[in-house]
């Protein structure tokens, strides 16, 4: 059973967004303030996922998922009552998998759970080799020249996806698809974002990940 950590302010949404994944199997931990979540993220063990409201009290969510991006790749998800693009691209840039506006539809987060969830249990038993670079996808890791690379979920994900297809050139809607897996209403940037965070990671292999004009993205391992 997947242990999900909830923390929203409002009883009511707290109650909601619960009672929905509770009747898909899921366990959950709440929380009512931003501290409260860190604290009990820190305390729990073998927490699978975060649910975190944007504005809470004595720390925001956007404290919050910084503090736990700093010791863990554990996916987050974001709500928020702004709709605004800026934050949206601010969220996933501090380490944020998914950003859902609030209203929302209760099985729309549990299907975005599901997605998360999904990919996050795939792997493969041997780690896969470019250069510096590998890939060990049993264990969710990735490393250059040894020393690990510490990606949140999505850049983990998309550096699979952009891996697996070495050689192509995949234009953003395709990497938004596959990488993202669901029908996603954000702005097409999002994948340009993640990219920049990604190469910044990478260091010498950032290079394999070449920009393709008008299209998009393709990984090619350089000899």
């Amino acid at each position: 059973m997947v242990k999900i950590l909830l923390a929203d302010d409002e009883p009511r949404m707290r109650r909601l967004v619960s009672d929905f994944l509770k009747r898909e199997g899921y366990e959950l931990v709440e929380a009512e303030d931003g501290q409260q979540a860190l604290d009990l993220f820190f305390s729990e063990k073998g927490i699978g996922l975060v649910i975190l409201d944007v504005m809470m009290p004595r720390l925001d969510g956007w404290v919050v998922c910084r503090e736990i991006r700093k010791a863990s790749n554990v996916p987050v998800i974001m709500l928020t009552a702004r709709s605004e693009e800026s934050d949206e691209l601010f969220g996933l840039d501090i380490g944020a998998d998914e950003y859902i506006t609030k209203p929302f539809s209760p099985m729309i987060l549990v299907a975005r759970v599901k997605a998360i969830l999904r990919r996050a249990g795939g792997g493969a038993p041997c780690p896969r080799r470019f250069g510096p670079l590998e890939i060990d996808s049993a264990r969710r890791l990735a490393s250059v020249d040894g020393e690990r690379v510490y990606l949140s979920p999505k850049e983990y994900e998309l550096l699979v996806y952009l891996a697996d297809n070495e050689g192509r050139a995949l234009s953003r809607e395709q990497i938004l698809s596959s990488v993202w897996d669901y029908d996603y209403f954000g702005d097409i940037r999002t994948v340009d974002t993640h990219v920049k965070r990604l190469r910044a990671k990478l260091g010498d292999a950032a290079e394999y990940i070449q920009t393709v004009r008008s299209v998009g993205y393709r990984f090619e391992a350089l000899k």
